[in-house]
């Protein structure tokens, strides 16, 4: 018996794992669903996974995102952030829809560009995973040749580098070197649950520039 997408109920916190699933499939399945939708897809060498955030998943990644912003603003590097896009390469057969994404070091490759095409374009050079609910699956990714990898699972911030095709994980972060980031970022983000978004910007946006004039 076979189902409509329409009939797959996948609750929040939760994922939906599909084996067996072809390109032409996968894609087909990214088109019926569409882009106005909460749950997000990944998927590598033929396993199709779908997610639902919770609140407080998305919470994390919105405070994280902008978190990096600030650092990126006030080291006045320019940077594109693509949220959410799907990213996705058939010679690798893989694809992913990262919590947030950011072009760095490739900024100037892909600036103005309406559509990213990975056969020719670069992966994004920083991408951010809330695993609160469920690990996320680094195939995708390395297959996608992501450079760096965030994960936050509500307790650690995780850093992964990619070293010879593989994730390796880390303490230091490889755009980030001179910035403790797995302890700042968690810092910060507990903060913003207490004192609000706004001030636990301000606050990390002053202790960057203090961090920078320390370092001249």
């Amino acid at each position: 018996m076979l189902l409509e997408l329409n009939q797959l109920i996948v609750r929040a916190g939760h994922q939906l794992l599909i084996k067996d699933v072809s390109w032409s499939a996968y894609k087909g399945i990214l088109a019926e669903l569409g882009d106005n939708r909460s749950s997000r897809i990944g998927y590598s060498q033929r396993m199709l996974e779908i997610m639902a955030p919770l609140p407080e998943h998305e919470v994390a990644k919105v405070i994280i995102g902008d978190l990096v912003k600030v650092l990126l603003e006030e080291l006045d590097l320019e940077f594109w952030s693509l949220g959410s896009t799907t990213f996705d390469k058939e010679s690798m057969d893989a694809g992913v829809e990262p919590d947030d994404c950011f072009y760095i070091q490739n900024e100037a490759r892909i600036r103005g560009k309406d559509r990213i095409n990975l056969e020719t374009d670069p992966p994004p050079d920083l991408a951010i995973e809330i695993d609160i609910t469920s690990r996320t699956r680094f195939n995708n990714y390395q297959d996608l040749r992501v450079p760096e990898l965030w994960r936050w699972n509500g307790i650690k911030l995780k850093i992964n580098v990619l070293f010879n095709g593989k994730y390796l994980e880390s303490n230091i972060s490889s755009i980030f070197p001179t910035f403790p980031i797995q302890q700042v970022i968690p810092e910060y983000l507990m903060l913003s649950k207490t004192n609000g978004r706004n001030a636990t910007i301000k606050v990390f946006r002053a202790w960057i520039r203090q961090q920078i004039s320390s370092q001249v």
